[in-house]
Order: structure tokens, then C-alpha cells, then sequence
């Protein structure tokens, strides 16, 4: 099996699929739709005949169920897009054969190392075959990882029809990257009772909790005037930009939280004497204290307008997905099975929330209740990502197993 998922995950990152925040298309980069067709003609060759793309760029899939018995239909979903914030152009994907503990030279020319006392979590993997880029791309683990564990299990199970298994719902999606996973997700379509993300990282881990998330623009204009006549007149915009971002709170940024703590997070600034952008997005798991940040993007604004005079200061926030364990907390026996899955195979369950969201987070107030499972990566959207090899065969293991307990817990 292993194997069969290296050469798979290898074909899968050769293919750019770099989404465009700029790109009004769905999806939005060419690159998606050609993955997309390749995984068509795989889930063809396997035997699945309603395998398809649709007009969105979207793969669907099912396999279906070969016992009488009453299974709950379980879904089983992975994004085809890469991260534009490095590019996924011309991955040369490196495999470290039993990985020796030490530090990982990735390109002898550029000096591109990553090192033990930067990435610690290395050494758990000693012995084990990691897979990298060359650091100078980012290598696509998030989430062709996660479509590569998904496509694995899927054959399995269609070159063992003896092994007894419901109805098993499969999609790819386009564009999560950049927020749009589930803007054409047809849940009644799919089919499943409920689904799991593959898209989350270190071996065992297993979420059901995520951000609220929600995108701030703060617009702010200036008054420019010949800085030698300027006293008393010129309102520098930067400046006042700069203002406005020492108001938020110094220790409330990605760079200080950890687990639950929320965060402003500064993505983009551009300006001019006369005109400054400033983007921001703005993360909290708890629905009160994530609207309090949003108030306080607001509140900011009204100081400085009054400071200064007029609307200087303008802001446009739009909330982007929402926590995803309102939608979970009563289902939970999907995050038990799962849990109870990786036990079995003596996987130490990582429950633990995300630091961010998936299309699972949108897709469970859509109706389709979806926890995010591990796919063993690390170091997502840069160029020191990582995957173990033998923790995308574990993810592949669990899946089965889930399946499997599905089958032996229907009547």
C-alpha cells in the first residue's frame, strides 16, 4: 500500500493547482480542473460509474454499498487546490528514505535547510520515508495528501469486493484555499449522512472545533499638501494606518496565541500619503469574544473619525464560516467512531481544535456534519512542509477500519 500511495501522492503534486484569490471563476486557477480530470479517469478505471466533474470543477463519486445491511452513508471529502501563498508551480517533491533524525537538506544550491531545532516534531519521524519539496515551492500535502489517502481506500476497497462496506460518498473540491470550498457543494447531491474532511495534519489528529472567521477592510483616507506648507493640514494616510493597528492589542496576533486564544492578524497593507489599505482577518472559537473583535475593528475606526475629523476611517468586515462544533455536539457518535478507529489501531487521538477552518466547518451548517481527520502533514503553505509516508497509511488504515465498524454495528 505504501507503495501505491507514494506514486499517487507524486503524480498529484506535479500538478499545479494553485487557486487565485484574484480570479472570479470557479474554480479558479486551469490547474484544479486538469487534477480534477485525472481523478475522473482514476475513479473510472476502479469501476465507480457515476464518477464525475461537474460545471464547477467539482469531482463526485460513489461507491456503492454491497451488503443488505441499514449502514449510515459516510462521506469522505479533500480539496484539489494548493495555497497561493507560495507557489505550486514546478513541485519537486523530494522522498527521505529512512529518515536518519537529523536535519533535512532540501536544496544544496539555495542553502534551503530545515533544521531540528526549528521543526522539533522531525524527530518523531526518525526511520520513517518523509516526503518534501526541494524548498523552493511548497510541496501540496494540503490537501493532495488527503486525496491521495482518500483515493487509496477507495481502490482498496474495489479490488476486495469481500470486504462488507454502506454506501461510501467521495468529493474533491475546488478553491478551499482561498474560502470557496463550499460555494457550489451540493450536499443533497453528495448523498452522505454525514462526511470527514481529510485535511488536517500530525498523525491521530481528529477536529470538530474551528474559528469563527470573519475578513476586515479598513479604507483610510488622507489629506496631501506640499510638505512644506503641510503644518496643520496634511494627514498623512499611512501614518494614520499605522495608528489605527497599534489600537488593536500587541499580543493578540498568530505570532502570540496558541489553541483556543483568537487573533487580528494583518494580511496586506498598501497606501500612499492620500489613500491606505489595510486587510485584516479576524479569528476566535468563541462566538461572544469573535464578536467583540469585530466590534473593536469598528470601535477603532469611530475614535480615529472622531479624532480627525469626517469619515477618514471606513471599514467593511464579512464573516467567512463559523465554528463548526454547534453543528457537531449533536452528532458526536461521528467523532466517537472515528476516535474509536484510531484507538483500535493504536493511533493516539489528537482532538484538538482548528487553528483555522476547512470545508467541513462550512459544510456542517449546510447539513452535512463534518469533522476534519489527519492526513500526517506538516508545515502547511510553505516551503518546510512535510509528510510522513507512513502516517498517510495510517489515515488510509482508518478510514477502513471505520467502515468496517460501521458494517459490523449495523443490523
Amino acid at each position: 500500500m505504501k507503495n501505491l500511495l507514494l506514486k499517487r501522492f507524486l503524480r498529484y503534486v506535479s500538478i499545479n493547482t494553485e487557486s487565485d484569490p484574484e480570479s472570479n471563476t470557479c474554480p479558479s486557477s486551469l490547474g484544479q480542473l486538469e487534477l480534477a480530470d485525472l481523478l475522473v479517469d482514476e475513479l473510472c478505471e476502479l469501476g465507480i460509474q457515476n464518477a464525475h466533474k461537474d460545471a464547477f470543477g467539482y469531482v463526485w463519486a460513489t461507491l456503492p454499498p454491497n451488503t443488505d445491511k441499514d449502514i449510515p452513508a459516510m462521506g469522505l471529502i479533500a480539496h484539489l487546490d494548493t495555497s497561493p501563498d507560495l507557489s505550486g508551480e514546478n513541485v519537486r517533491p523530494l522522498v527521505h528514505d529512512k529518515y536518519n533524525g537529523k536535519n533535512l537538506v532540501l536544496n544544496h544550491e539555495k542553502q534551503i535547510v530545515m533544521r531540528v531545532e526549528t521543526y522539533p516534531e522531525l524527530k518523531m519521524y526518525t526511520g520513517q520515508t518523509l516526503i518534501t519539496s526541494d524548498g523552493t515551492t511548497l510541496l501540496g500535502a494540503d490537501d493532495k495528501a488527503g486525496i491521495a489517502i482518500i483515493m487509496t481506500a477507495v481502490e482498496h476497497l474495489c479490488k476486495n469486493p469481500h470486504i462488507p462496506h454502506g454506501k461510501i460518498c467521495i468529493a474533491f473540491t475546488p478553491d478551499e484555499e482561498i474560502g470557496r470550498g463550499a460555494d457550489q457543494f451540493d450536499v443533497e447531491k453528495f448523498g452522505a449522512d454525514f462526511a470527514y474532511t481529510l485535511d488536517g495534519g500530525q498523525l491521530g489528529e481528529l477536529q470538530y472545533e474551528n474559528f469563527n472567521a470573519a475578513f476586515a477592510k479598513v479604507m483610510i483616507s488622507g489629506v496631501n499638501i506640499h510638505p512644506g506648507e503641510a503644518r496643520g493640514k496634511l494627514i498623512n494616510s499611512m501614518l494614520l494606518a499605522m495608528e489605527f493597528n497599534n489600537m488593536l492589542p500587541e499580543n493578540e496576533t498568530p505570532y502570540h496565541t496558541e489553541g483556543y486564544q483568537g487573533f487580528y492578524h494583518l494580511t496586506s497593507i498598501s497606501g500612499s500619503v492620500d489613500d491606505t489599505l489595510l486587510e485584516y482577518i479576524i479569528r476566535d472559537h468563541d462566538n461572544s469574544t469573535f464578536e467583540h473583535r469585530k466590534n473593536r475593528i469598528r470601535h477603532i475606526a469611530h475614535i480615529l473619525n472622531e479624532k480627525y475629523g469626517g469619515t477618514r476611517v471606513q471599514t467593511e468586515i464579512r464573516d467567512q464560516y463559523f465554528n463548526m462544533q454547534n453543528k457537531i455536539l449533536p452528532v458526536m457518535h461521528i467523532v466517537e467512531l472515528a476516535k474509536k478507529a484510531m484507538e483500535v489501531l493504536a493511533i493516539n487521538p489528537l482532538i484538538r481544535p482548528i487553528r483555522g477552518g476547512t470545508d467541513g466547518a462550512r459544510l456542517s451548517y449546510m447539513g452535512l456534519p463534518c469533522p476534519n481527520l489527519f492526513t500526517g502533514g506538516h508545515n502547511f503553505h510553505g516551503r518546510h512542509e512535510f509528510v510522513p509516508l507512513e502516517s498517510m497509511e495510517q489515515a488510509v488504515m482508518v478510514i477502513l477500519k471505520m467502515g468496517e465498524m460501521l458494517t459490523n454495528n449495523a443490523r
